[in-house]
């Protein structure tokens, strides 16, 4: 596909042996991009369901790997230019690849090991999980029986596609199929689906319209464990390490993704892994007992885990995912000393207490929908609101705090560096949310100061702080350029010497360069002003001046 969609690899065949279970790269698409044999590898193991799960016909799911270091990937830079427009949470990850699965498992007695087993993967920077799960189920089947040179104008035709530019509607054809999606952007206001605001003409063109780029079926995945939904946006929340035992690669990799989903419009800052194998590179890395389990979320399916695992505080063993409609016995909690044998029963083990008490209302809500059969596209509408509100009860006190670390716009001064940001007192912040808490927007009672004082330590806070003080840094650095393009810097000039003079100029260039680098929240006309001022200045200086100084840098 092509490099601004974050797809070098748009078609990666896998098969396995028929005498053997090695798993080996068949084709590659693009041919000119590149793999480290560690990144094939894992690839290779991670494209396949394990021997166990069983999955006969045709199966999806997605996996998260991490890139070799030091490999140049040349669609970061072109991807840096759409990213700015995301919201936080459908940022690429510069150190991390998506794997995008079709596999097929059906019995065919010529083969040696009575099956034909083959994958078509997808390999992408992008988290748009939904979307790329319906790229593949365009060409996958029929790939399955035409072979390559139909990927290879499946390629032909996503190499069309228009940039994915954020907040424009895209109609993307894919083999006499089109396509209709809208990337999200942070402008978007949160829980809002914002395909059905998109234009009122009938599109008679139109095969498929998108809902979503990125989302899952979240009902489904929280509908075994649906009574503790809360406890699992804690645990998420305060990046707890967390394992969802699954019995196939689907229902693992739905039920991490809705798991990290469900904290949204917050980015989970930790690894997390939609389908882990013993074959990962991180295995041991993640599996060790030398130390306590990192903040990660692993969904597994072999039942080697189980054991492997079992000192992980926290452990969600789910059955099959049930189709909408069908609703499994709620599973309980229980204690990790539960968890010793193989054949565990579904449950959520762990020996957390929650900071805050359960809300019976939407599970009662959930029960209801349930009991009248509501579709799982509306139940999760409602799941879905339900988390938006509580992660936002969340997070506007600690935005309303952080606001306030901002100095005031009139402290900034053209003739000194822009001022910084005070620093962020966690004991200060706890005494505003007497009166300034989740209180306010939220029903939920509990001990809401304990779970900030825990998510101050959490990695989702480090993540989160750091990007506001960042997005805060560069709004303080374009207010700078602001007040700057206000003051008459030509006469500040007649005041001053040559040498001083040079020294601005200098300055200023490199505040557009920086502007541009950067890509400060500045408004055109100040971008422009500012080039006026020095084209202004330079022009006042004498002939050999600015001969030199019109070659250094752009004006």
């Amino acid at each position: 596909m092509p490099v601004a969609w974050g797809t070098e690899m748009p078609g990666l065949e896998l098969w396995r042996e028929e005498t053997s279970s090695e798993r080996r790269l068949q084709v590659i698409y693009p041919q000119h991009s590149k793999l480290t044999d560690k990144e094939k590898t894992n690839i290779c193991y991670l494209s396949f369901p394990d021997s166990n799960s069983g999955c006969l016909g045709d199966t999806q799911f997605c996996f998260r790997f991490r890139q070799s270091s030091g490999r140049r990937v040349s669609l970061h830079c072109l991807l840096d230019h759409y990213d700015k427009d995301l919201p936080v949470y459908l940022k690429k990850d510069p150190a991390y690849f998506y794997g995008y699965v079709y596999f097929r498992q059906v019995r065919d007695k010529s083969l040696k090991r009575g099956y034909f087993q083959k994958s078509l993967v997808l390999i992408s920077k992008l988290p748009y999980i939904h979307f790329f799960h319906t790229v593949l189920k365009q060409i996958a089947p029929e790939y399955f029986e035409k072979s390559e040179p139909y990927l290879e104008a499946a390629c032909n035709d996503v190499d069309r596609w228009p940039a994915p530019v954020p907040g424009k509607t895209l109609h993307l054809p894919i083999m006499g199929v089109v396509m209709k999606v809208r990337i999200p952007t942070c402008h978007d206001k949160p829980g809002t689906t914002q395909i059905a605001q998109l234009t009122q003409q009938a599109d008679t063109h139109i095969s498929v319209i998108l809902p979503t780029v990125h989302e899952v079926d979240l009902f489904r995945c929280f509908c075994p464990v649906f009574l503790h939904s809360q406890m699992l946006w804690e645990l998420v929340l305060l990046g707890e390490p967390l394992v969802v035992m699954a019995p196939s690669p689907s229902e693992s990799s739905e039920t991490v993704l809705a798991l990290v989903n469900c904290i949204s419009p917050l980015k989970y800052f930790s690894d997390f892994r939609p389908y882990f194998t013993i074959h990962d590179s991180e295995f041991k890395e993640y599996t060790t007992r030398t130390q306590a389990p990192p903040s990660v979320i692993l969904g597994v399916t072999n039942p080697f885990f189980a054991k492997t695992l079992q000192h992980w505080p926290h452990i969600i063993r789910i059955g099959d995912l049930k189709p909408a409609g069908e609703i499994p016995k709620q599973v309980k909690v229980k204690k990790l000393k539960n968890l010793k044998t193989l054949d565990s029963k579904p449950g959520v083990y762990t020996s957390y207490k929650p900071y805050l008490n359960r809300d019976e209302e939407i599970i009662k809500q959930l029960q209801k929908g349930v009991q009248q059969k509501r579709p799982s596209e509306a139940q999760s509408v409602i799941l879905r609101r339900y988390f938006l509100e509580l992660t936002q009860s969340f997070i506007i006190p600690l935005e309303r705090y952080v606001a306030s670390l901002m100095p005031l716009q009139k402290s900034i001064s053209p003739w000194k560096s822009p001022p910084q940001l005070r620093q962020f007192l966690p004991e200060e912040f706890m005494k505003t949310l007497e009166k300034t808490g989740p209180q306010l927007t939220s029903r939920i009672k509990g001990d809401w100061i304990g779970l900030y004082r825990h998510f101050l330590k959490s990695p989702n806070f480090d993540g989160w702080f750091k990007t506001r003080r960042k997005e805060m840094t560069q709004k303080l650095e374009a207010l700078h350029l602001e007040v700057l393009c206000e003051e008459d810097l030509l006469l500040w000039t007649q005041k001053h010497t040559e040498v001083e003079t040079v020294d601005l100029v200098l300055k200023l260039k490199n505040k557009l360069l920086q502007a541009d680098r950067e890509r400060l929240p500045v408004k055109p006309d100040t971008i422009e002003k500012l080039r006026t001022h020095i084209d202004a200045i330079i022009l006042a200086l004498p002939e050999d001046l600015q001969g030199i100084l019109l070659k250094t840098g752009m004006t």
